[in-house]
């Protein structure tokens, strides 16, 4: 999924600078959990996860990828459908994939205000679907709520054809990478027919916990060998970027406004957006964590000045900086892609 700070290029590089600096545990706190990628890294390393964000599609990720440790069954549905499998290898997941990839069209909310057919009477007609496949993405929506709804299925089974959703989504959008505007002609991926695809599930033998609340109510709660933070690093709020990709989860028919269809978000914003917030809730988290050892993952060009997080830091142990340079993520160069083309992730280590 394509998501501004996903880690999944640079996860391995971080444990790399991890394991130089011997920081060990066998429980992990993934304090802003975003796309999933750093909880899915070291769950696949046997490490307890507990992950948390205030976005709720990246709550049906965690659900999906964190809490379940099992490939799901369908056995419901299953006998419900009685559709037979897609290939002689194929798991229950990819044929009930395969059926939603194969039901008949809807126009529904995103239809009716992602595409520009749908949303033809407005004054600048929102092209972040195409036609067709905003009524794909309306009719799984639909049929997996139905199922739901119907108990023919399971709280897991559920968060991973959320999951599914989500993921495949972002291969058939018509922007460049964030949702808070979208091409005003067709990219080549927007105008291929919407193709649900199966995720890849992670299994483990560990009792994981997942959350979607504000991160800071969490603190004193969850104690983990690490808690990893990685938090906004400028003034751009996330839902406005994810804000479709949210309603696609939540699926709830919100009001809707301006030429993106932005739907409200005024309680979902983040403290680390504002550089004094950000500051005064890093020293929160510092001090009230009973993590011993405590991981920032921050971006070079931060609203956070570098030494005003090391002084923080500081205050409760001994704090490590290491550095890794990167590719500049294109649609969020302000401009700069030309003259400055890679950028560094700071990983500020506290042991306290």
């Amino acid at each position: 999924m394509r998501y501004i700070g996903n880690k999944e290029n640079l996860v391995e590089r971080i444990d790399n600078i991890l394991v130089s600096n011997n920081v060990v545990g066998k429980s992990f706190f993934d304090f802003f959990a975003g796309t999933t990628s750093v909880g899915r890294y070291f769950k696949n390393k046997g490490l307890r996860i507990y992950s948390n964000d205030i976005l709720y599609f990246s709550y049906c990720l965690q659900k999906a990828y964190i809490e379940n440790n099992s490939e799901p069954k369908f056995s419901l549905l299953t006998n419900e459908l009685n559709f037979a499998k897609t290939s002689f290898f194929s798991t229950p997941l990819d044929n009930v994939v395969e059926y939603l990839n194969n039901i008949d069209d809807v126009e529904g909310f995103i239809y009716w205000n992602y595409t520009p057919e749908g949303s033809k009477n407005i004054e600048t007609p929102r092209m972040y679907f195409s036609n067709e496949n905003g009524r794909r993405i309306d009719a799984i929506r639909q049929q997996i709520e139905a199922w739901k709804m119907n108990h023919l299925i399971t709280e897991s089974e559920y968060f991973i054809l959320l999951a599914c959703l989500i993921e495949s989504v972002s291969f058939y959008s018509n922007v460049a990478g964030v949702y808070s505007a979208f091409y005003k002609k067709w990219d080549p991926r927007a105008i291929k027919r919407f193709q649900l695809r199966p995720i890849r599930i992670c299994n483990s033998d560990k009792h994981n916990c997942v959350f979607n609340t504000n991160s800071l109510d969490l603190v004193s709660k969850v104690n983990a060998d690490i808690i990893y933070i990685d938090p906004p690093y400028n003034g751009r709020q996330y839902l406005p970027n994810y804000h479709i990709i949210e309603t696609i989860a939540k699926y709830d028919n919100p009001s809707v406004k301006g030429v993106a269809g932005m739907r409200e978000y005024s309680i979902e914003k983040s403290s680390f957006c504002n550089s004094k917030t950000a500051l005064r809730d890093l020293d929160y988290i510092a001090s009230c964590t009973p993590c011993e050892i405590l991981i920032l993952s921050y971006n070079s060009e931060g609203i956070m000045p570098q030494q005003s997080i090391v002084e923080i830091l500081s205050n409760y142990g001994e704090v490590s900086l290491n550095e890794i340079e990167y590719p500049r993520f294109k649609s969020n160069s302000n401009g700069l892609s030309k003259t400055k083309k890679h950028i560094r992730e700071q990983i500020y280590i506290l042991k306290k």
